[in-house]
């Protein structure tokens, strides 16, 4: 058995479905509700994400390594939840369950790379505060932001390259079973398991990408704060503690909002509808409260968001008295 089927440089045809059905909302009671839900959450998204990245542009001071890398998970949060949540709308609320075959591998391309780079984005913020805590010393002089934009290049690259061949595997494949996908996106799982002939690679491929965009950066992020303890740890004062680890407090929180509900879900047990519904929250929900976490517990952001609005005030104040003299 060829593990690649062989059919590169030989003329083969493949069976591929004119469209597929995406089935995994369907016969879920009141679920309009949930679309509704749904639709607020892409809102405060958009508003939320939008604001921090504004926030950072026009802020001199906020032109840091750290906030690069915040820009670009709240660049990867507007994009990811923009790919998914209004094609999930206009699928399951506006009744279009059929999407055509090639729709349908760009769909997957898009939603597995932004959330594939949510988690690599908490791998840089978490080398960040690796770097600030346990080498202060030698922070400014190794963490640039030369270095911290060829990392956050370096994630892009490598997610679009993974994903690609994950997309790519999937065009080698006859899909004659069904065309009916019991998920709520053309999920890549799914996909595969409807081909009649060999999908041995997409099934190896399956497995390496849980381990490639989500327990290797778990893992590096919970090796990063076992370094982060034990330097704070051998920290004389409690109160010289507190005040490292209160830096790192947002961080935590995105870490623990984006890892645990997923952790849960594929661990617990739960009804195949309830499943469907909580992994399309945990992938939906992050992306919505990670600007607003940010926010509320980064006081250089509040700092900033305050002077922007007064500059606003001003702006608009003055605009009113000479629009009156």
């Amino acid at each position: 058995m060829d593990l690649f089927n062989s059919a590169l440089g030989k003329n083969i045809t493949f069976l591929r479905p004119a469209f597929f059905i995406i089935s995994g909302f369907i016969g879920i009671p009141n679920i309009k509700y949930y679309y509704a839900f749904l639709f607020f959450v892409y809102i405060i998204s958009v508003l939320a994400n939008t604001a921090v990245m504004a926030t950072i542009y026009l802020d001199h001071n906020l032109r840091t390594p750290k906030y690069i890398a915040v820009f670009n998970l709240a660049l990867v949060d507007l994009l990811g939840n923009s790919a998914m949540v209004p094609k999930v709308l206009d699928i399951f609320l506006f009744n279009h369950p059929h999407i055509s075959y090639n729709d349908c591998l760009t769909f997957l391309f898009f939603c597995y790379v932004f959330l594939s780079m949510q988690a690599l984005n908490l791998v840089a913020l978490s080398y960040d505060r690796v770097m600030a805590i346990v080498y202060p010393l030698h922070y400014q002089l190794k963490v640039t932001q030369k270095f911290m934009l060829c990392l956050i290049a370096s994630f892009w690259v490598f997610v679009i390259i993974v994903v690609l061949i994950a997309t790519g595997l999937l065009t080698r494949l006859s899909l004659c079973e069904s065309v009916v996908i019991k998920s709520f996106f053309c999920d890549h799982g799914q996909i595969y398991r409807l081909a009649c002939n060999d999908y041995t690679p997409s099934d190896i491929t399956a497995w390496i990408l849980p381990a490639l965009i989500l327990w290797i950066p778990l893992t590096i992020v919970l090796l990063s704060y076992l370094c982060i303890s034990y330097a704070l740890a051998k920290v004389a004062t409690v109160r010289e503690r507190m005040k490292g680890f209160k830096t790192c407090t947002a961080h935590l929180s995105l870490v623990a909002i984006y890892f645990l509900p997923i952790l849960i879900t594929l661990r617990a047990n739960i009804e195949p509808h309830a499943r469907i519904i909580n992994l399309s929250l945990t992938s939906v929900f992050p992306p919505m409260l990670n600007p607003i976490i940010y926010v509320l517990q980064t006081r250089e952001i509040k700092e900033s968001l305050k002077k922007l609005k007064g500059r606003i005030t001003t702006h608009y104040k003055n605009r009113k008295l000479r629009s009156l003299s």
